[in-house]
């Protein structure tokens, strides 16, 4: 260590990875634009419509402007590159509360283009691929040092790029984010794992700070306790998907071979030891071998990731229908209501209702066809987090579990990703839409019998869609349906009870 003036404090240990090299924001000039304002926005967003949800729309109008509120603008103190919609926390940027707020905030492109959030986070990756979690606003600093075992993570930067592009289609994007994204990939890899493959995290690495997964004795957001942790290993199997997914778009698929291997690898590794026949249920595996009795909404990733095999996915998912597990009055608590550290007011982790694992857990169901289940939680999560809106005029970083309020420790005016409920729970699980812009289609999961629709939906580069659904007497009553649309496109409807009808939809003239 040498500690003269002018001189590094620390040797370069740096492992630099080429991929780093191809990573263009690092050197992009910053844009120095000033945000709009959701006054001036408002007229661009999707319009959503409907007598019976009067109240949950004024809900996702409150979101809308809470979240227009926190955008920021580049300082020449931060150097960062891009405009951005700030975490409402603690005046750093947030990984993958970034991450999930684009969820929701990918709705509003017109507008802001929310999605350059994350440039800020690709502009100061490290030249070994590391990019830190959190990110000081006022002087750009990295909040930790990257040999910290809660330095960074979770790793789901790659599934929201990919949400985005199937949103929008956006090929150029993807080409800029997946050198950065498949070198951070490859950082996790090299300092997250144990010899066997699987992935270790901590509390604040994982994001679910004070979850009680840990032996006694350690302490929840510092300690990893030698343990396989279940959400960072199926994260792993996630990010290897989607940069494959994103390779072969991108006529890249021979650099990422050993992505193919480390995802089976991990399948294979999560399903022969971390999980638990009797309880059917995935768990953390310790460093004796055995498997963490605690059952976290963590598991879930599981299903987002294509884990569970076909024998077991109805024992697993069976534990979001039961009282006394997570089948709670407000859906789905973070940790099961069997856990003796179970709090009624969620106690932050310790179950309280998240819109982030809400969010991942409702498409988890998605991705493995149990359409009807997550119509009934994504249901129950809104009307909830809509009934906390009347009683406080608000929205919150969580919620509680068995009473319709704020979660406890939560933070109010929270967007942040408490916008996902009023909004992309809303679009995407209440109204039943989603989009696929890359195979040019939109699916429509019709089960409100109210009439309802909406306009200005965004649909790739710059296509707009109006949907319009008639009143129906029966949920299983085949839909009347207009749809306005800009460009062609195919619209899958369904419905209760097993309807399914295909439209080819072209613009009107």
């Amino acid at each position: 260590m040498n500690e003269k003036v002018g001189l590094p404090r620390y040797h370069d240990v740096y492992a630099r990875d080429p991929l780093v090299e191809q990573n263009a924001f690092r050197i992009k000039k910053p844009d120095l634009s000033s945000p709009p304002s959701f006054a001036d926005s408002r007229h661009l967003l999707p319009q959503p419509y409907g007598n019976l949800l009067d109240s949950e729309i004024a809900c996702y109008w409150k979101a809308w402007e809470l979240a227009f509120a926190n955008l920021k603008a580049v300082s020449p103190e931060n150097g960062f590159i891009s405009p951005f919609i700030d975490t409402a926390f603690n005046n750093c940027l947030f990984m993958w509360d970034s991450a999930f707020i684009l969820m929701f905030a990918r709705y509003g492109s017109r507008a802001f283009n929310f999605q350059k959030t994350l440039d800020n986070f690709y502009a100061k990756q490290h030249a070994d691929g590391f990019i830190c979690r959190e990110i000081h606003e006022w002087d750009g600093q990295d909040q930790f040092h990257r040999y910290d075992p809660g330095s960074t993570g979770p790793n789901v930067l790659p599934w929201c790029e990919w949400e985005y592009y199937c949103n929008f289609g956006d090929r150029q994007r993807l080409a800029e984010v997946f050198a950065p994204l498949l070198a951070y990939h490859r950082w996790m890899r090299s300092w997250r794992t144990w010899p066997d493959g699987s992935y270790w995290s901590n509390g604040w690495g994982c994001g679910m700070d004070n979850q009680p997964r840990l032996e006694p004795g350690l302490v929840a957001h510092i300690n990893h306790g030698h343990m396989s942790w279940i959400d960072a290993t199926a994260q792993a199997v996630l990010s290897g998907r989607v940069l494959l997914a994103m390779a072969k778009t991108l006529d890249r698929a021979g650099e990422v071979r050993d992505l193919g291997d480390e995802v089976q690898t991990l399948k294979n590794h999560i399903n022969q030891f971390m999980w638990d026949e009797q309880t059917n249920f995935y768990g953390d595996r310790r460093r004796d071998g055995s498997i963490s009795q605690v059952k976290t909404i963590g598991a879930y990733w599981t299903l987002l990731a294509e884990i569970v095999p076909e024998d077991r996915l109805e024992g697993f998912i069976s534990h979001l229908r039961n009282p006394r597990t997570f089948n709670r009055p407000h859906r789905i608590p973070s940790l099961s209501a069997d856990h003796p550290e179970y709090r009624a007011d969620g106690g932050y982790w310790r179950g309280g209702v998240w819109p982030p694992t809400n969010y991942m857990a409702l498409r988890g169901l998605t991705r493995n066809g149990c359409d009807d289940l997550a119509y009934e939680i994504g249901l129950n999560h809104v009307a909830a987090v809509t009934k906390v809106f009347q009683n406080t005029q608000t929205l919150w970083e969580n919620y509680a579990p068995e009473t319709v309020a704020a979660g406890g420790w939560a933070k109010g005016d929270f967007v942040g990703w408490g916008g996902l409920g009023p909004i992309a729970v809303l679009l995407e699980y209440v109204m039943g839409i989603r989009a696929d812009v890359p195979n040019a289609t939109l699916t429509w999961d019709i089960r409100l019998t109210a009439e309802h629709g909406i306009r200005q939906y965004p649909y790739g580069a710059a296509g707009l869609l109006d949907l319009h659904v008639q009143r129906r007497s029966d949920p299983t009553q085949s839909p009347e349906v207009k749809i306005k649309t800009t460009l062609p496109l195919t619209v899958q409807l369904s419905w209760p009870g097993g309807g399914r009808r295909t439209l080819q939809v072209v613009p009107q003239t």
